[in-house]
């Protein structure tokens, strides 16, 4: 199985986007190879399954990705927390600070039982917002999250500040 710097190998940088000062971490190199993509998901459950859980829960969109190939490697179900107007049927929603303004994610009110242990999954962990706004939405629907993964973490970036009180887990470190 590839090691993690052998992972990271595999995310292409791209300096200055979606703008100036930013080094976005592109993670689509390492989803097209195979072998990558399978030892990241591989990793990733090794990390999670520490920690019981039921089901995933995840943010749209990168965090799709990660979310349905982990869940499918553990065996657990997973739900979807989408952009505002997404979801078919009735939602709770949270609001979250974005860099030049706010936005809001929902989720189905039926998707998890109160009591029911969670992971909550995403591609990168920079600022925390879009993953604080997953986990008050868990919280608003009573399940318990056992523990915050992503692939990436960006450890530059005081995003885990936001998740304190939280297990936190990453595969990548930049």
């Amino acid at each position: 199985m590839l090691s993690c710097e052998e992972l990271k190998a595999r995310i292409r940088e791209v300096p200055d986007w979606p703008e100036p000062g930013i080094s976005f971490k592109d993670i689509t190199p390492l989803l097209r190879d195979r072998e990558a993509w399978r030892a990241a998901v591989k990793r990733m459950a090794d990390l999670c399954r520490p920690f019981p859980a039921e089901a995933i829960v995840a943010p749209e969109a990168r965090g799709f990705i990660v979310a349905s190939a982990l869940a499918y490697e553990m065996g657990l179900g997973w739900v979807p927390v989408r952009k505002r107007g997404k979801l078919p049927a009735a939602t709770l929603a949270s609001e979250y600070k974005l860099e030049y303004g706010a936005d809001v994610l929902e989720i189905h009110r039926d998707a998890l039982r109160p009591g029911e242990k969670v992971l909550v999954v995403d591609d990168v962990l920079a600022t925390g917002g879009t993953v604080a706004a997953t986990l008050d939405l868990v919280r608003q629907l009573g399940a318990e999250v056992s523990a915050v993964a992503f692939l990436i973490e960006l450890t530059y970036i005081p995003g885990r500040e936001k998740l304190a009180g939280y297990e936190v887990v990453s595969l990548l470190k930049y």
